[in-house]
């Protein structure tokens, strides 16, 4: 994607179509347009004329974005848990992997980035039903791994909103429940981490289509992208009509829901209750 948007700058601040772009590596117009918005592999030969064709002749600035060429080409590291994944996931995982915004809303159950490893195993279970062990002890594995995210060097500022919903519907037993509401109380106190709770007792809010991420990116040639999962594929929305809809949407969550520490507490007294 930073590639991309990189060559689409490039092209525009030249005057040059897509479709002129195209025609200079034996390419549609459709492939240029993919290619910035990085949704297809790079081949350096291709970006090698396209940086021709945008009178890109500095040489260290040709090596830098040919050796991004390269970086995008190399698989990450969650592309060997492809074969528990469906389709349309790799590419989540790889755009929460670069950000360092994530913003989201979560109705059915705990977020992914949040869950312990007992409440993933129960989800997982739930979703893949009739698959074997293996399979679900791997999809475990990746999302305790996605996990590390979190607590790294370059770790995004997560700011999530729950509601209670997720805190009530149980998934799995008693102790695994008590589990996860106490590490949401732990995890909550992380400096990068902004977890408030939209209580039951608000009534309606501004929630009401569902689930959604909202990804951002520390590159500012990147626009941010939310994401939708649905039964069957994901939609990743990057317009900015789009995207200003959604950011409305969790502001208003965030406004309506009391803040981090009266979230806590809330917890608290759901563990209590518990």
């Amino acid at each position: 994607m930073l590639l991309g948007s990189q060559l689409r700058r490039l092209r525009e601040a030249r005057g040059i179509t897509r479709e002129a772009a195209g025609y200079s590596i034996r390419a549609s117009e459709s492939k240029i347009s993919r290619m910035e918005l990085g949704r297809v592999s790079f081949k350096t030969r291709d970006v090698e004329d396209l940086l021709t064709l945008y009178g890109i002749t500095d040489e260290a600035e040709r090596i830098s974005l040919l050796s991004l060429a390269k970086e995008a080409n190399v698989a990450g590291w969650w592309h060997s848990y492809s074969d528990v994944l469906p389709s349309w996931f790799p590419t989540y995982v790889g755009l929460e992997g670069a950000a360092s915004l994530i913003r989201a809303y979560e109705v059915q159950f705990v977020h992914g980035l949040l869950q312990t490893e007992a409440y993933a195993r129960a989800v997982v279970r739930r979703g893949m039903k009739g698959a074997s062990e293996a399979d679900v002890e791997r999809r475990v594995a990746l999302r305790l791994e996605r996990q590390k995210y979190l607590v790294n060097e370059n770790a995004p500022d997560f700011h999530i909103v729950l509601d209670e919903a997720a805190l009530r519907r149980p998934y799995g037993d008693r102790e695994v429940m008590r589990g996860q509401l106490q590490h949401l109380i732990d995890v909550s106190e992380h400096p990068n981490v902004r977890l408030q709770i939209m209580p039951f007792g608000f009534g309606g809010h501004s929630g009401e289509s569902g689930a959604f991420t909202i990804l951002s990116f520390p590159e500012s040639d990147l626009s941010d992208v939310v994401y939708l999962e649905q039964l069957t594929s994901a939609l990743y929305l990057d317009k900015a009509e789009d995207v200003g809809q959604y950011e409305k949407a969790l502001k208003e969550l965030q406004q309506d829901s009391p803040g981090p520490d009266e979230s806590r507490d809330l917890l608290r007294g759901l563990l209590q209750l518990s």
